[in-house]
């Protein structure tokens, strides 16, 4: 459901509230979260510099501090999951996941989307005022892979809790591998976890590059000022006639 607000003193539009304070801080929450855990990642996987200090015993730190960076990202990505999931079902704003259920309607908004974009606007046949269903699912399927980072992430963070101890008890590893140990017997060990929790962050980074190439190219091609949900929650319709 979405909520006009009001008319823009601007003629022939109108203002519509697309996403509201709560929705864009998680945004811009992920954007940073994404960003850090990425850098990190990579140099966890293979350190690709040092510090800038020419001393051994600050340079031995850069590994801690970059998997203590990538940690904090992985739980602000994990924290902000959990309250999308949320509000993809109980939020009074809209309801996502009526937009993902396989219906007519659906299925012809979303074909109507993808035949928008291959055809450069020239052909559009759907309410761009609302977040249409080729969006949810986009969005959906990126929660998809942040759940999957979750799991394969605290995987490889239990694996390296070998003593079945933690400081806060032996509770805390057992509780991980009740949840994650899946992964390995999916990937055939912890190696293959590895690689698929790599991997997975290609596609993110794809994902991610398709989305801001998507939400520019709607905003050149629309001309409803889409880029600036993501700043002032709202964007602009063109009234009808």
């Amino acid at each position: 459901m979405q909520h006009l607000v009001e008319a823009d003193m601007k003629e022939g539009f109108q203002k519509i509230k697309r996403m509201t304070v709560a929705m864009r801080l998680v945004h811009w929450v992920n954007v940073f979260s994404i960003i850090a855990a990425v850098i990190t990642g990579l140099y966890i996987g293979h350190p690709y510099y040092q510090s800038f200090i020419a001393d051994p015993a600050v340079d031995k730190y850069v590994m801690a501090w970059n998997r203590w960076v990538h940690f904090i990202g992985a739980i602000l990505l994990d924290v902000t999951s959990v309250l999308v999931a949320y509000l993809y079902f109980f939020s009074r704003f809209e309801k996502p996941w009526k937009k993902v259920i396989p219906t007519g309607k659906n299925i012809q908004e979303f074909g109507a989307v993808v035949m928008n974009l291959i055809t450069l606007n020239r052909v559009k046949n759907f309410d761009s005022s609302h977040s249409d269903s080729f969006n949810i699912v986009y969005f959906t399927i990126f929660h998809l892979l942040l759940a999957f980072m979750l799991f394969s992430g605290l995987q490889l963070y239990v694996h390296g809790l070998a003593s079945g101890e933690s400081s806060i008890g032996a509770w805390w590893p057992w509780m991980l591998h009740m949840a994650t140990d899946w992964t390995v017997w999916l990937f055939g060990g912890n190696m293959g976890v590895r690689v698929a929790h790599h991997l997975t962050m290609w596609w993110i980074v794809a994902w991610v590059m398709f989305h801001v190439y998507y939400q520019v190219w709607r905003t050149i091609f629309w001309q409803e000022g889409d880029i600036a949900i993501v700043f002032g929650g709202t964007k602009f319709k063109k009234k009808e006639n």
